[in-house]
């Protein structure tokens, strides 16, 4: 049975059983700060779960992509070497909001398994929750148990710990027992050896959980106590590829057709053979999985970067450049060729595979680029650490012993400036006889670990509520002001902000952030007059909360809340701006650009769209010139609320990939921009006065992004501008051409410093015929420390010249310049090898004298400081690296 048909079978199936089929919701999550990414198949619903909103039907199936990277059975390093588990996977599920429960979860999960896709029941097993006499004190599931007897011989139900049958979604908020079903694979001749219920949940390749019934019925509180949830749900998830694995009869979800047209792919293009080394297959298993991950994150609009998930993304893409670097001997990009089979084989259930394939090639090859680049780097550095240790042992008398190893400190630096893994670092140092203080590197990645985990520390109180049941409602589009009552809040600590309260009401004119805009600020007051400030206002799980560093004195009356509307005001004109600019790009450049990303504050806007090269200036203008015009067409908005989605797409609306829209939408025109957009715009485009286009450049490949201002912040921009350019001109002396008098300045600047450097050479020259006579032989050593009137270069050049002509040199010279002091220090290297001794190490600690620092390479460095008074003391201080 081919993948596609699983998966189809599977919603069919449940779309008999009076299921609603959603679409799988985008991996990245936007408005949950508990998650980055969808890691498993219930984070999209989670709202529902909480009870901060209703599904429009009970019953939901789906197939969601989802992204793990962390946690059980499922760190990064490890996907590759089994044969089960992943990065992205596919989650096939099935809901049940406050309607059925375990009786028809499990008869259906029976049915579907045994009956429609005709697995064998004799390769089957279940497990049941067995309880726990813990703080929690939970009693056996035994209706799971009873239920699963109708179907299954009790030999094959197994009793499970909390670890393996109690799920939960964090240390708060719903949770309960669950019930999982296993797959025994194994051939009968290996059954006959080991029966496969000692091997449940044993990580055992053969014998795999492929489906886990998760029974919500119990809430997790701030305190870790659980008390009963108002209704019970149905949370399912079953793994796509391992089911895959099992209805296709191979022993590997990489056997799978999921795989193995990528794995093809991946064989052709190296010239590697898949099942003959087990370096190489996990390197195949390894590109083949992490391809998947990256090419659904960035269709989803989530791009390589270096912080929050855009990092995640971009370290899952180095680990598979660097297996095929390391073990398939690809030094240039290949991976970006593999996007055109996994759209093939995957655009069907996932159409924005195949409309974002380009954008996907030209990201993940950008990116193959720059790593392999920065690989390079790191192995020059890497080699001239061992090209030295390896000098050092062959100067050294024999009789004394250089151990041929890498510090931990070089490993950690290679990990974490250059993206080396230890592993890798370890494989080049073994190729050439070196080891690797492995101990060192550690202890660096704890300290580093602890840094982050102290900076991210955060605690939440539970909910108090104080209004059961309240319907929160955003009237934020019609109104800044609103009387309305505090239904719930709760402390948030942490040690960034300290302790903050959130705060939820019945009603609020406060637009939370999304879609790229910030959130609102302003004010609270009650009828005392006690004033509390609103600092931030975001969406988390459906519900607009409201941050505040301190909660209100009179919790139980109603308070006036009061938006800042100056800095709404101009939020909307740059949202509205952005519209307009979109528009604007498509017209001027084509109708490829869609919008990447965007950023609105009150003071700028941001807008990342795609396109493949940079902007020229008669491109920027008009596109500047186009949405000016727009605006002095004092264009009103038009706005509907609450239509369904389908009618708004078919009016022209825009949607953006990576957006989770619901059955209904909001639609906001202004002449022939038509957008599906939730955020806050002035009532007509004359309200923003002006666009004004800051700066133009790349953010990834085939991504551009644009920073420009509108109405206040543009008349600041000119008037700055203007007086800037007044200051100018009278520095010259009023020139009526101001421009050509500064191109004159220049080139005479130009000719001058040329004029400057070549007497400084030859005052260099001069000055090193002088300093011959000056070096002083100590134990074997010419060495000199000595200040000079000379810059960075002209230290460098001396040194340099000398070194050319001495052997055994060791000198040490300073300058004082704008009221700084320079070290720079030149060793021979013979002396390098034979003394032990490294100039980046004396400039080290001789920069301390300037109250500065520096390094360089073992024969010259040079030391930077704000202390010219220590110069005398450093000179002073090289003569006992000779003692």
């Amino acid at each position: 049975m081919k993948s596609q048909d699983i998966r189809l079978k599977f919603l069919n199936f449940f779309k008999e059983k009076q299921h609603s089929i959603v679409p799988s919701a985008p991996m990245v999550v936007k408005d949950d700060p508990t998650l980055m990414f969808v890691n498993s198949g219930m984070a999209p619903f989670k709202e529902y779960f909480l009870g901060n909103a209703q599904p429009k039907n009970n019953r939901i199936a789906d197939s969601q992509k989802c992204l793990r990277v962390s946690g059980k059975h499922n760190d990064l390093e490890e996907v590759g070497y089994d044969t089960y588990h992943h990065t992205l996977f596919e989650m096939l599920g099935n809901w049940s909001f406050g309607d059925y429960f375990k009786r028809e979860a499990i008869a259906w999960a029976w049915e579907l398994l045994t009956e429609v896709y005709g697995i064998d029941k004799d390769i089957l097993y279940v497990t049941v929750f067995e309880g726990s006499d813990d703080a929690d004190n939970l009693p056996m599931d035994t209706e799971a148990y009873d239920f699963w007897k109708t179907f299954i011989s009790e030999d094959r139900i197994l009793k499970g710990n909390k670890k393996d049958n109690f799920w939960e979604m964090g240390d708060q908020g719903p949770c309960g027992p669950c019930s999982e079903i296993h797959v025994d694979i194994r051939s009968a001749e290996e059954k006959a050896k080991v029966g496969g219920k000692s091997l449940v949940n044993m990580d055992h390749p053969q014998v795999v959980e492929i489906w886990n019934l998760v029974f919500m019925q119990y809430n997790r509180k701030a305190n870790g106590s659980l008390e009963n949830l108002p209704d019970k749900h149905i949370d399912t998830g079953m793994g796509f590829e391992r089911l895959c694995m099992v209805l296709q009869g191979v022993q590997s979800n990489y056997d799978t057709d999921v795989f193995t047209p990528i794995i093809r792919e991946i064989e052709t293009i190296t010239n590697k053979n898949y099942g003959k080394d087990e370096k190489i297959d996990v390197a195949i298993r390894v590109i083949s999985d992490h391809v998947r991950a990256v090419a659904f994150s960035i269709a989803d609009g989530q791009l390589p970067s270096n912080t929050g998930a855009g990092y995640v993304i971009r370290r899952i893409l180095r680990r598979a450049v660097r297996y095929g670097f390391t073990f398939l001997d690809k030094k240039e990009p290949f991976i970006y060729r593999l996007v055109d089979v996994l759209s093939n084989r995957m655009g069907k259930a996932f159409p924005e595979l195949k409309a974002q394939k380009h954008l996907i090639e030209n990201v993940i090859k950008e990116e193959e680029q720059s790593f392999l680049r920065t690989l390079d780097k790191g192995i020059e550095m890497l080699e001239h650490h061992m090209d030295f240790n390896t000098l050092m042992k062959d100067k050294v008398n024999t009789i004394i012993e250089i151990e041929k190893v890498i510090s931990g400190t070089t490993a950690f630096e290679l990990y974490d400036t250059y993206g080396f893994p230890l592993d890798l670092t370890q494989l080049i140092a073994k190729e050439n006889g070196f080891l690797v203080d492995v101990k060192g590197f550690e202890n660096l990645m704890q300290k580093q670990k602890s840094r982050s985990r102290a900076a991210s520390e955060m605690s939440t109180d539970d909910w108090t509520i104080l209004i059961d049941d309240a319907e929160e409602e955003f009237v934020g589009y019609d109104t800044l002001e609103a009387n309305v009552k505090l239904t719930r809040y709760r402390k948030v600590t942490s040690k960034k902000d300290g302790d903050m309260y959130q705060l939820v009401f019945n009603l609020t004119p406060f637009y939370p952030e999304g879609g790229g805009q910030v959130g609102d600020k302003g004010y609270l007051e009650d009828a005392h007059g006690d004033v509390v400030y609103i600092l931030d206002t975001k969406k988390e799980n459906n519900v607009i909360i409201h941050f505040a560093k301190n909660l209100p004195k009179h919790i139980d009356e109603s308070f006036k809340v009061v938006v800042d509307a100056k800095q709404r005001y101009r939020t909307e004109c740059n949202h509205t701006a952005t519209h307009l600019l979109h528009q604007a790009l498509r017209e001027v450049l084509g109708e490829h650009v869609e919008q990447k990303g965007s950023a609105v504050h009150s003071k700028y806007l941001r807008f990342d769209f795609s396109h493949f090269s940079k902007l020229t200036v008669e491109e920027l203008r008009d596109v500047e010139n186009f949405v000016n015009r727009r605006i002095d067409g004092k264009l009103p908005l038009i706005e509907k609320r609450n239509i369904p989605k389908d009618e708004a797409i078919a009016e022209g609306a825009m949607s953006l990939f990576g957006e989770k829209y619901g059955d209904t939408v909001r639609a906001i025109r202004f002449g022939q921009s038509i957008e599906l957009c939730g955020g806050t715009h002035v009532k007509n485009t004359a309200d923003i006065w002006h666009f004004k286009i800051i700066s133009e450049g790349a953010v990834a490949a085939g991504i551009r992004r644009i920073e420009a201002i509108t109405n206040d912040a543009v008349k600041d921009f000119y008037f700055e501008n203007n007086r800037a350019y007044f200051e100018m001109k009278d520095l010259l002396n009023n020139a009526k051409e101001p421009v050509k008098a500064l191109q004159n300045l220049q080139e005479e600047n130009t000719n001058l410093k040329k004029q400057i450097e070549s007497l400084l050479k030859a005052k260099a020259k001069n000055i090193k015929g002088e300093l011959k006579s000056e070096l002083q032989n100590i134990n074997g050593v010419q060495f000199l420390a000595k200040k000079l009137d000379l810059d960075a270069a002209g230290l460098k050049d001396v040194a340099f010249e000398l070194g050319s002509q001495f052997d055994n040199l060791f000198l040490l010279f300073a300058t004082e310049q704008n009221e700084k002091a320079l070290l720079s220090c030149y060793i021979s290297k013979e002396l390098v090898a034979s003394k032990g001794l490294n100039a980046g190490q004396v400039v080290r600690e001789l920069g301390k004298c300037i109250q500065g620092g520096g390094g360089g390479q073992p024969f010259f460095a040079t030391a930077g400081g704000k202390n010219p008074a220590g110069i005398d003391e450093a000179l002073e201080e090289a003569k006992k690296y000779l003692n």
